[in-house]
């Protein structure tokens, strides 16, 4: 059913207005008395095997919805009724700002990619925080991803990521920095060890001015990352006692694509995220654990399609997954399948529980 209206509607619009028109009918449909919570009991993984403690959190799943889906915080609850065991908004910059000219979302069906150059497009992070509180006390987990504002200059960033951080650390389970968007000129320099050191331990600081509760905070990476460098921040993670890292963001990579090189071009720069970055995210995801073990949470996103690629991820070292790609060209049911069909191969494997799985394809089950 998904595959037809995706292909005679959804694949016929700009991506982004499909984005738009998609969203729209997700937000309007739960907001129908009683359905969101008759589709959450419906879609929801309610399998104990797949159950996950993270960041001090008891979640159903491991799946979530990654960041850029749901920039402004507009519809956590109706997304989370699809299936997603938490949700991620933003990215949020502290003040809001349009993001790039439009066009700037492309599909890549031949790929299931996107290519896309959003730029930050948010209302800022004094409307998401308004939009937040006043959904306390519903049952969804929601993390906040923040990135810097466009305009601000790289050494104001700190005290730019820092107001962020201040403005939503009530509302947030868990805070995500985002240094790893292709698309804010210069943003993938704060990467680097000497710039993100003194920007963590600022929004560390912001995060425990603004709240008693201490607020879990990862860090988000880049593909593109050397392997040397990807090291380097794993270590100042370990060293500024972060939550976690999410492995990874999209890549401006464009290698061993099927599209024809015309469209690739023709869609021009921009992150590349869906089933071209699986090979990549999962290298930074064993190297990740590799150097860290257990001591962080590692959170896989980038070219999840199906099971099979989520129960490699939880056996490399993720605790905690996050699609958005193949959510788009999978449907309002996939994360329920995924979820079912993970929790199969779990059973299947010998494990009592997902968390048994985490890492072990480096120590075999028995």
């Amino acid at each position: 059913m998904y595959k037809l209206l995706f292909d005679l509607l959804l694949k016929r619009l700009p991506a982004e207005t499909a984005h738009h028109l998609a969203f729209r009918m997700i937000r309007s449909t739960c907001a129908v008395p009683g359905v969101g919570w008759i589709l959450r009991r419906w879609l929801g993984p309610s399998d104990p095997v797949l159950r996950v403690r993270a960041f001090g959190l008891d979640l159903p799943g491991p799946l979530g919805l990654a960041a850029g889906f749901d920039k402004d915080a507009l519809g956590v609850d109706a997304l989370a009724s699809l299936g997603f065991a938490y949700v991620e908004v933003g990215t949020i910059t502290a003040q809001p700002q349009p993001g790039n000219p439009t066009p700037r979302m492309f599909r890549l069906p031949a790929d299931q990619a996107l290519i896309n150059r959003m730029g930050f497009n948010n209302r800022g992070a004094a409307s998401a925080a308004d939009r937040l509180r006043r959904r306390q006390g519903r049952p969804t987990r929601v993390g906040v991803n923040i990135g810097k504002t466009k305009v601000v200059p790289e050494s104001a960033a700190v005290a730019d990521y820092a107001t962020s951080a201040r403005l939503l650390a009530e509302f947030a389970d868990y805070l995500v920095v985002n240094v790893s968007s292709p698309n804010t000129p210069g943003l993938r320099d704060l990467q680097a060890v000497e710039h993100l050191r003194p920007l963590l331990v600022g929004v560390r600081e912001a995060l425990d001015a603004a709240t008693a509760r201490r607020v879990p905070l990862l860090v988000k990476i880049a593909p593109d990352l050397a392997d040397a460098d990807i090291d380097a921040v794993a270590d100042l993670a370990l060293e500024l006692h972060l939550d976690g890292i999410i492995a990874t963001n999209t890549t401006i990579s464009r290698e061993g694509l099927h599209t024809d090189p015309a469209e690739v071009q023709a869609a021009g720069a921009g992150g590349l995220s869906g089933a071209p970055l699986k090979a990549r995210s999962l290298d930074v995801l064993r190297r990740l654990h590799a150097r860290v073990g257990d001591r962080l949470v590692l959170v896989a996103a980038g070219g999840i399609e199906n099971a099979d690629d989520a129960w490699e991820r939880i056996r490399s070292g993720a605790t905690l997954l996050q699609a958005y790609t193949g959510f788009i060209y999978g449907g309002p049911f996939w994360p329920r399948r995924l979820h079912r069909e993970l929790a199969q191969r779990v059973r299947a494997a010998g494990y009592a529980s997902l968390t048994e799985a985490v890492g072990t394809s480096s120590h075999p089950h028995p």
